[in-house]
């Protein structure tokens, strides 16, 4: 059963007025590209990886958990273009499509589509319970991982790629999962929605 996710619940997309609804679903896309792009800003690195932990995975996974599967994944394709084209919103400021193709590419454009998969997920009421929520953002998580690893191991090897792309992760993204489980459907409370 599909239901609304929270960001559709605070503000309904007007169904009678075409031009506001793309208005409003633009606004949303491009407010959340910016949101990822900042938190790519807040990062730092860890020895023996070239991969920086940032605060970028949970804003991916919340844009979806919040707009839902296709105005998550469009504003994570609006963020990659504007990285892309020469915007600083890659972690620390870089920028271009050499970090798409490069070694940590593979988790830039792992983006769209995890943030797209939590988002159908929340879209069927999984963000308005923790245990859900928090299988939602580990699935989102997945992908992420899968993506990532996969692009690095042509770079560094297969071992390399899960022993510095995966492994130094899991502890801060389960983290990350667990404060997300939390907040979403503290949210649907703080509306007064009942939980599906």
């Amino acid at each position: 059963m599909v239901s609304s996710t929270l960001a559709q619940t605070i503000w309904p997309r007007p169904a009678a007025a075409p031009l506001a609804a793309l208005g409003r679903d633009a606004l949303l896309v491009t407010a959340f590209s910016l949101l990822n792009a900042l938190c790519a800003q807040i990062f730092f690195l860890l020895p023996g990886t070239p991969i920086p932990v940032t605060g970028q995975t949970f804003g991916v996974l919340l844009t979806g958990a919040l707009l839902g599967p296709r105005l998550g994944a469009l504003s994570l394709m609006l963020y990659l273009i504007e990285g892309a084209a020469g915007l600083p919103f890659f972690f620390g400021g870089t920028f271009g499509l050499a970090h798409i193709l490069g070694p940590t590419g593979g988790y830039l454009l792992s983006y769209p589509l995890a943030a797209g998969l939590v988002g159908w997920l929340a879209g069927r009421g999984w963000d308005r319970k923790p245990p859900l929520m928090l299988a939602a953002m580990l699935l989102g998580s997945a992908v992420i991982y899968t993506f990532g690893a996969s692009q690095l191991s042509h770079f560094v090897g297969h071992a390399k790629a899960i022993s510095g792309g995966v492994l130094p992760f899991l502890p801060g993204d389960a983290l990350k999962a667990v404060l997300a489980a939390g907040l979403l459907p503290a949210g649907w409370k703080l509306l007064g929605q009942k939980r599906g």
